[in-house]
C-alpha cells in the first residue's frame, strides 16, 4: 500500500509522462494543445481522463448546473452519436444521467480501460496506448462538432 504523498508522487508522474509523450502532437487543427486538462471552451463540458488502480477512462463529462441545459448539450451529442462513433471507431458508454464523485448530476460519455493500475510503472504504455488515440480522436470530433454547441 502507498501513503497518500506516494500515491499523488506516482499520479502526478504518471500525468507527467503522459503529458511529456503528448507535447509534440499537435491538435486536429494544427494547434500545441495542452493534452492532459483539454480546453473544449465550453464551460461545464470537459474532456476528462482518469487513471487509477483498477480502471483508466476518458470521458465527456458535462456538468452544467442547470438540468435543462445540461440535457441539452447531452442531446446535441446524441444527434451527432453515429458521426462520434465514426470518428472515434469504436462504441462508447452513454449515461444521460449520471452522478460523479461530488454527488454533482451529469451526463458523461466514456470508455474505459480495465484492469488497469497506473501506481504500476510497467502498466504505464498500456494507459498511455489506451488514452492517445481516443484523445486524438475526440480533439478530431471536437475540431468539427464544436461550432454546433451554445457558448
Amino acid at each position: 500500500m502507498y501513503t497518500k504523498q506516494e500515491a499523488s508522487a506516482l499520479r502526478q508522474a504518471f500525468w507527467t509522462t503522459f503529458g511529456k509523450y503528448m507535447s509534440p502532437v499537435l491538435s486536429a487543427d494544427g494547434m500545441k494543445t495542452n493534452w492532459v486538462s483539454y480546453k473544449t471552451g465550453i464551460k461545464y463540458l470537459q474532456f476528462s481522463m482518469e487513471a487509477g488502480t483498477k480502471s483508466a477512462s476518458i470521458a465527456i463529462v458535462i456538468n452544467h448546473p442547470d438540468p435543462v441545459t445540461r440535457r441539452r448539450y447531452y442531446q446535441q451529442f446524441v444527434q451527432l452519436r453515429s458521426f462520434f462513433h465514426e470518428t472515434l471507431g469504436e462504441q462508447w458508454k452513454w449515461q444521460p444521467e449520471a452522478v460523479n464523485e461530488h454527488g454533482q448530476d451529469i451526463s458523461s460519455i466514456s470508455v474505459s480501460l480495465q484492469p488497469s493500475n497506473i501506481f504500476d510503472q510497467a502498466q504505464w504504455p498500456a494507459v498511455i496506448s489506451f488514452f492517445k488515440p481516443r484523445i486524438m480522436a475526440l480533439d478530431e470530433f471536437w475540431c468539427m462538432a464544436k461550432e454546433g454547441f451554445e457558448r
